[in-house]
């Protein structure tokens, strides 16, 4: 679209746009407000229909009353009947026999007023009231019914007092067919219908303009009828707006285009200059026909181009140099994760552009050390107790040059004699330091650039120094080198925070946000490790699954988020009760799992009995509700190589068992059973007076284990060693020394986030800080 058109549709836009809203505005309010009168109206007819029924049905009771009090029925019906109080009276006796009937009687069955009407009672003759007939000893002689007929001129008795049109339908709930109305023939198809598309007394709209409204039958209304009103509504008054719209709409676009056209013009020349200065042609100039914007637009447009033609040749010459440049940032994108290989470029390229024959990348790292990650042409500036720089660039942060930068937050640059260089940095005459912080933070005044800013306004912790030696030329390096590199440590910094942002992204991706534990998906991974690692040095490993025992009831009960509430408060318990090397899951919904390494049934007996305890005893406090909520928790227990040679079959164990745990009432534990059909292996166990540290079987002579029934070893010690040897507790961390040399291998194949038995090793159940181990 061009910009005539654009600027065409944007006043379109702008005038038509109030003027819709307007016409909208006034249809829906005029609708809403007929709508509410309607309603208002059809509320007080009914409420009117349902006194004046209610009304009827009172005199025809006390008719009724009346002559079932008499003793003598047929006289006294025939007065009442006389005087107007009832249409007919029908005397029946004990067995139902009519003993007395008013002439012209309307046909029976007649509709009580007592009783609402069914969908099949047929049309309603007459609304009628029945009493008992009894002696003066209360015996029941018969029934006495007083009615009162329902025709044309009832009907229309309740028009004239509810002022609406009303129809007596044709039965309890179908509006198909009526037996009295005041409805005008031509609307009558269109009420009919309506009401019968509406259930209950909700009012609904015909396609006639009226508005309808069903009420009855009920108890003290029996009849089924269909009220309505006309609507209110102006004439033509969509036909009359949608008129106003196109009118409006007719002058807009004729005013819109005329304006677009005096305003684009000046616009179109200067397009046209445009394209000749995009095809080459830098003699292209705008004639200025005002003084105005677009005047002063054209001014500089023709003194651009004049200042174009002289940068074309400058341009050209640092073609090459922009083509390195460009290669230097595709080898920069294309090593994002790889944080060495980024530095390397930032600091080669900052080398290139400053002109400087040295230079390093440091880092800060734990304790306040600054260490250089990468460096270049630093060989031969070593002090003399170092000539090969074996040692690194190493450098306290507030020491030296370097540190002072890291501290301050401010670069630095100036010269310095050899002999006067800080210890543990190079020798060199010039120098230039630059720092960086997280990208991303605002920023400060400082004198020699800005300084980066935290979040509370705080000079913000350095992540680094990027450092140039001895510029060529023997030159002093200068404020637009200091700038220059300032740039570059930018990139470092955002290299730095990319790489970690990465690093975390890894680490959520393997825990649970609710619990902080770790996921189903680490867990598949690290039960194929461990029952590897358990098959390799002959160990066991338990793992247990749990289940919150009625977990369905506390989110039905309190609901989702007293639910989750209680699943970090689980988790939390679970994280408090297991050692640094055990590793807890979270494997779905209230499902939990936890692998106890080095660990045989016993020890995992005694972890279900704690965990079930630890929940059981403690309720859990939930935010905005009265009182704590109490869980149970259900734990299955399986042992590798026990109840299963892979990992899915151990797992598959412990669900059983976890199934067998709930079976047997909840809140406690089972063990699986152990598979008849595999062979045990006896692990030999060397005998001699003291047990191994940790209490674990050792390869070494075979020593025959005694068994219990189903392949299990009994607790007791092998022969030979004495009782006093036997408290190491089955479930306790093993002691360095004893693992073989392969742990390490494995570690590091198993990634930064997994620990490992020994010191040191970080807590598994997911992100949180180191625990003190727990004895079983």
């Amino acid at each position: 679209m061009t910009l005539r058109g654009r600027l065409t549709a944007a006043f379109l836009v702008v005038v038509l746009g109030p003027v819709l809203l307007g016409a909208f505005f006034v249809a829906s309010t005029v609708t809403a407000v007929d709508r509410s009168r309607s309603t208002e109206r059809l509320a007080v007819a009914a409420s009117t229909v349902r006194t004046s029924v209610d009304a009827l049905c009172q005199q025809l009771r006390a008719t009724a009353d009346a002559v079932a009090l008499t003793g003598d029925p047929a006289v006294a019906a025939a007065q009442l009947v006389g005087r107007g109080l009832a249409a007919a009276v029908l005397v029946t006796d004990v067995n139902g026999r009519v003993t007395y009937a008013s002439p012209d009687a309307p046909p029976t069955p007649w509709r009580d007023c007592s009783e609402p009407a069914t969908a099949s009672s047929g049309p309603v003759r007459a609304l009628a009231a029945r009493v008992d007939r009894r002696d003066p000893a209360g015996a029941l002689l018969g029934t006495v019914a007083a009615a009162h007929l329902v025709d044309p001129a009832f009907v229309a008795r309740l028009a004239a007092v509810t002022g609406v049109a009303v129809t007596l339908l044709d039965g309890g709930a179908s509006a198909a067919r009526f037996t009295h109305t005041t409805e005008s023939r031509e609307g009558r198809d269109a009420v009919l219908a309506a009401a019968g598309a509406t259930s209950g007394e909700r009012v609904t709209e015909s396609t006639k303009g009226r508005y309808v409204r069903r009420i009855g039958p009920s108890v003290g209304q029996p009849l089924p009828l269909v009220l309505s009103v006309p609507s209110e509504r102006p004439p033509m008054l969509h036909v009359t707006l949608a008129g106003v719209v196109v009118l409006a709409g007719l002058l807009a676009v004729f005013t819109a285009w005329r304006l677009a056209r005096v305003t684009t013009r000046p616009l179109a020349e200067l397009a046209g200059a445009v394209d000749r200065v995009a095809h080459g042609d830098l003699t292209a100039r705008v004639p200025v026909r005002s003084h105005d914007e677009l005047g002063r637009l054209a001014a500089a447009f023709n003194r651009m181009t004049r200042e174009t033609g002289s940068y074309v040749a400058a341009l050209t010459s640092s073609r090459d140099q922009l083509r390195g440049h460009l290669a230097v940032l595709g080898d920069t994108l294309a090593s994002t994760h790889d944080l060495q290989r980024i530095l390397r470029v930032i600091l080669h390229s900052a080398i290139a552009a400053t002109g400087a024959r040295a230079g390093a990348v440091l880092l800060v790292e734990a304790g306040g050390l600054l260490v250089a990650q990468c460096s270049e042409g630093l060989d031969g500036r070593w002090p003399a107790g170092d000539p090969d720089g074996s040692q690194g660039l190493r450098v306290p942060v507030g020491v030296g040059v370097v540190g002072a930068v890291a501290a301050t937050g401010e670069p630095q640059r100036g010269r310095m004699e050899p002999a006067d260089a800080p210890s543990g940095e190079p020798r060199c005459r010039t120098y230039v330091a630059v720092p960086f912080a997280t990208p991303g933070g605002a920023t400060t005044s400082v004198p020699g650039g800005e300084r980066s800013l935290d979040e509370a306004g705080a000079p913000a912790a350095a992540l680094g120094v990027l450092a140039l030696y001895d510029r060529v030329g023997a030159a002093e390096f200068d404020d637009d080198d200091l700038d220059t590199l300032r740039t570059f440590a930018g990139h470092a910094a955002v290299a730095v925070e990319n790489v970690r942002v990465h690093e975390e992204a890894q680490r959520l991706s393997l825990t649970d946000p609710l619990t902080g534990l770790w996921n189903y998906r680490y867990l598949r991974e690290s039960i194929r490790r461990e029952v590897e690692r358990a098959s390799r040095f002959g160990r066991m490993l338990s793992v247990l699954a749990l289940d919150l025992d009625r977990f369905k009831d506390v989110n039905d009960t309190y609901g989702h988020a007293a639910g989750d509430t209680v699943l970090a408060e689980f988790a939390r318990r679970v994280r408090g009760e297991i050692r640094e090397v055990d590793l807890a899951f979270r494997q779905g919904g209230e499902e939990f799992v936890l692998l106890l390494p080095e660990t045989d049934s016993r020890g995992a007996a005694i972890v279900a009995e704690r965990l079930g305890a630890a929940v059981r005893e403690t309720p859990i406090a939930v935010e905005a509700y009265a009182g704590p909520i109490v869980v149970t928790v259900s734990v299955g227990i399986a042992v590798y190589p026990d109840h299963g040679s892979t990992g899915r079959e151990v797992l598959e164990a412990a669900d059983d068992a976890l199934y067998a745990a709930k079976a047997a009432g909840r809140d406690t534990y089972r063990v699986a059973e152990a598979r008849p059909d595999v062979p045990t292996r006896e692990i030999p166990v060397p005998a001699g007076a003291v047990s191994p540290p940790d209490g674990l079987p050792r390869a070494g002579r075979p020593v025959q284990v005694p068994r219990e029934p189903g392949g299990h070893a009994r607790s007791e010690s092998a022969a030979g060693v004495p009782e006093s040897n036997r408290s190491g507790p089955a479930h306790a961390r093993p002691d360095p020394a004893d693992e073989p040399a392969a742990t390490a291998a494995d570690a590091a194949r198993a990634g930064p986030d997994v620990a490992w038995p020994g010191p040191g090793g970080g807590a598994s159940s997911g992100p949180h800080p180191p625990r003190q181990s727990r004895g079983r």
